[in-house]
């Protein structure tokens, strides 16, 4: 990894691509691009691969082997965290290897999900896959999807034993935000935040920056804010946190990824086909929501 990308993944914002796909989960390559070409227009930092957003668990083994290839292509020499993350360990190192050959920057970790695993066996899971991979690592702490949290202990003993650049803290345990920053001080690694419209807050914690999955569409706006928190700015004193604030408000009315889906149609981005199945009602309550945002854009001339 060069000086610059090691400098660049310690900081600022990465949109958690959205992953467009056909209706026999082959990535749109053009619809992707544009997702990654506005990042960059945006001054993003890097970008983070088959996340959460990106919705990688349903995705094939190849197919994620083809997202994080047009990514690399595409990013302009941006960083690249990939997320390689999955149930079977095997898949994971797989992935690993795949990135490493590729020249990705770093990987991303999450917890296998389903089956919980002791803080013991969840830390072996780490290290095997970060060696597997032989990149440096980022941590995702996601206890809503994963059903269990990384603790403190085994985010300390990884940052012991493997190369850990950092942790992307999401979900509802907003002040676990400050107890990764004072370890991560310790253990020399950064920590994002996965909640993009309450950046300010994160950051005044310590947190260096956000993994977001609304800068798909809005990293326009996620960059300014980043921008202005850095330059001793504060909430009151930056717009479009309060835009993202209104933009959070409304996300409740539908269910991940719906939700996020209506803020980038509303936006004129092409989603590509629902990985989900989704009844009647759901496509009318995503019809009224992405009118709903499109009508705050138009309002903040976003269109």
């Amino acid at each position: 990894m060069s000086a610059t990308a090691f400098h660049r993944l310690q900081q600022g914002v990465f949109p958690a691509l959205w992953t467009p796909t056909d209706q026999n989960g082959r990535l749109l390559e053009p619809e992707f691009a544009r997702f990654i070409d506005f990042g960059i227009r945006s001054g993003v930092s890097g970008f983070m691969v088959l996340g959460t957003t990106g919705e990688f668990p349903h995705l094939e083994v190849s197919e994620r082997k083809r997202v994080v290839e047009a990514a690399r292509s595409r990013a302009g020499g941006l960083p690249l965290m990939v997320n390689i993350s999955d149930i079977r360990p095997r898949v994971v190192a797989e992935l690993g290897r795949f990135c490493k050959d590729l020249g990705v920057d770093a990987i991303s970790l999450l917890p296998p999900y389903y089956f919980t695993l002791s803080q013991e066996d969840l830390l072996e899971f780490f290290l095997r896959s970060a060696e597997a991979a032989g990149l440096p690592a980022f941590l995702y702490n996601f206890p809503e999807r994963v059903g269990y949290r990384i603790s403190l202990e085994t985010a300390a003993a990884f940052a012991d034993r493997a190369p850990m650049l950092g942790i992307k803290q999401s979900g509802a345990e907003f002040a676990y935000h400050q107890e990764l920053v004072a370890l991560g001080r310790q253990k020399h690694f950064v920590v994002f935040t996965g909640s993009d419209t309450a950046l300010p807050e994160a950051m005044a914690l310590g947190v260096v920056g956000t993994v977001s999955g609304l800068s798909n569409a809005l990293a326009d706006l996620v960059v300014k804010v980043y921008q202005g928190v850095s330059q001793g700015r504060g909430r009151a004193e930056i717009p479009e946190a309060a835009w993202l604030t209104e933009i959070e408000g409304k996300l409740s009315a539908m269910e991940f990824p719906f939700n996020v889906g209506a803020a980038l149609a509303a936006r004129g981005f092409d989603l590509g086909a629902s990985k989900m199945l989704a009844s009647v009602a759901s496509l009318s309550r995503f019809e009224r929501l992405k009118a709903e945002f499109q009508a705050l854009y138009s309002k903040w001339n976003l269109l």
